[in-house]
Parts: C-alpha cells; structure tokens; sequence
C-alpha cells in the first residue's frame, strides 16, 4: 500500500505520467495541499465502485485530507482509478494484476474518516497477519 507522494512513485512505475503541479496544470483545483490540519479532511473523494478500495473502504465517497502538489495523469494498461477528487484529480489506483498494490494520495495514517483505518486493515491481512 502506498500513500501521497510514494502512490506517484508507484503510478510511474506501473507506466504512469504525472501532472506535476496540480495548481499549474488542472484549472479550477482544490487546495490539495490543504491548509488546515491533517488530522482534518480538505476534500472529498469519489471511489470507484468494483475497486479494490470500493471494497476495502465500503462507502461511495470518503473525506480525506490532502498534502500533495502532483497526482497521476493517466491510467495506463493495469492500472485502475479508484478514487478521483470532484476537480478530476486522480486520488487512488491500484493494479489488480499485481496482489495487493494499492495507492492514495492522502494519509490514512491520520484516521480521519471510517474508510483509513479499513485501508491499514486490509493492508495487514494481504500480508498474512
């Protein structure tokens, strides 16, 4: 699983492009390195029913916090968007080919819907623990 900036490290290296400043190159953006605390959301995200995610998380939408200025620009052969803010930012992909390789641009790590700490969860038991 990986998050923020290490889920377009991950999206790269399944093929993927970058935008590499959102606030340069999508009109209109969310504040997706949001001001407020981590520990509170920024944004919304879609997730995609039928991902990985949509079945992790269990829910249509999540709000989630944001710290990150680049985001995928495609979804190249074996990868799948699950998540995607309501400017059209692409937030999570996953490659189902690949086992468990998951990817989020925010931080679960800061449990700040109910979906974060299914995520870790999940995460755990495709490890075997």
């Amino acid at each position: 699983m990986a998050r923020s900036s290490a889920t377009c490290l991950l999206h790269v290296v399944l093929g993927g492009t970058l935008i590499q400043h959102i606030p340069d190159e999508v009109p209109g953006a969310l504040a997706h390195e949001q001001p407020n605390p981590r520990t509170e959301p920024g944004h919304t995200v879609r997730i995609e029913p039928g991902t990985l995610l949509h079945g992790i998380v269990e829910s249509d939408e999540l709000d989630v916090n944001s710290a990150h200025h680049q985001a995928a620009k495609d979804a190249p052969a074996g990868v799948v968007v699950n998540a995607v803010a309501p400017d059209g930012v692409i937030e999570g992909i996953e490659a189902p080919d690949h086992g468990f390789c998951l990817g989020v641009q925010w931080h679960p790590e800061y449990d700040v819907n109910p979906g974060d700490g299914r995520i870790f969860k999940a995460f755990v038991a495709a490890c075997g623990g």
